[in-house]
């Protein structure tokens, strides 16, 4: 472990203990310094990354402040790194298959958890999608909040941030696009229509079958497209809000 790493456990630990709590001030750089036991230089090295993790934030002649250490302000970063990947096809696949692993079990959560007026969100959502079936721009912007409402319904932030992450902001505009030239949209729509049934009889074990069914077509055509290079090129993707087809 290098200082400067060393340095930033340091703080880390502070904000663990509770000795920073989110929200507070940190001392002045020397003052932090001192009592760490560190080099200026050092204190302000790690400042700076704790700053770029979002753990830490900077406010111009105010001083660093411990944030709110929300899973959505801590983890925001990853939508920005899966974003980074949409070139690479083993990557991407990858993805799909943590996107497998984790959606489904989310759904069938929502199921035990959702309340009626998260059930109607998610039924505008869908009911928008189908107005909007050959429309890819509708399509992903409906098919993005129809999945955030299913997993906000679990009440867990961190899962929601997580696979919204995941899917990143230009996958599912991609798969929509080729599922509409494929004309498989409305076999797409139809699996989200089992999903909204399933989690309508607040059934979590139908809701994680029809999660996984859905997931797994994506999966497979993502699969399948990719290994063509028929899913074509990113860039000339809209750049929409998040999660998956």
């Amino acid at each position: 472990m290098s200082l400067t790493d060393k340095a930033i456990e340091q703080i880390r630990e502070l904000i663990r203990t509770g000795a920073l709590p989110p929200g507070s001030k940190l001392p002045p750089e020397p003052d932090l310094a001192a009592q760490l036991g560190l080099s200026r230089n050092l204190a302000r090295e790690a400042v700076k990354a704790l700053a770029v993790a979002r753990v830490l934030e900077v406010r111009r002649g105010d001083g660093t402040y411990v944030t709110s250490l929300q899973p959505s302000l801590l983890l925001e970063g990853l939508g920005g790194a899966v974003d980074l990947l949409q070139g690479d096809a083993a990557a991407l696949q990858d993805l799909m298959e943590v996107r497998r692993l984790l959606e489904p079990v989310a759904t069938a959560l929502a199921a035990t958890r959702i309340s009626e007026d998260q059930l109607a969100e998610v039924k505008r959502h869908l009911d928008a999608m189908r107005e909007a079936r050959d429309d890819v721009e509708q399509l992903n912007i409906h098919d993005a909040a129809f999945h955030r409402a299913v997993v906000s319904a679990t009440g867990n932030e961190s899962l929601l941030t997580l696979l919204e992450g995941i899917s990143g902001r230009t996958l599912r505009a991609r798969i929509w696009r080729g599922l509409v030239d494929d004309r498989a949209a409305g076999r797409t729509l139809a699996e989200h229509e089992a999903i909204f049934n399933a989690l309508s009889t607040r059934d979590a074990t139908l809701s994680q079958a029809a999660a996984l069914m859905h997931v797994s077509n994506t999966e497979q055509w993502l699969r399948v497209h990719l290994s063509s290079g028929e899913a074509g090129p990113t860039s000339a993707v809209p750049r929409v809000a998040s999660p998956g087809a």
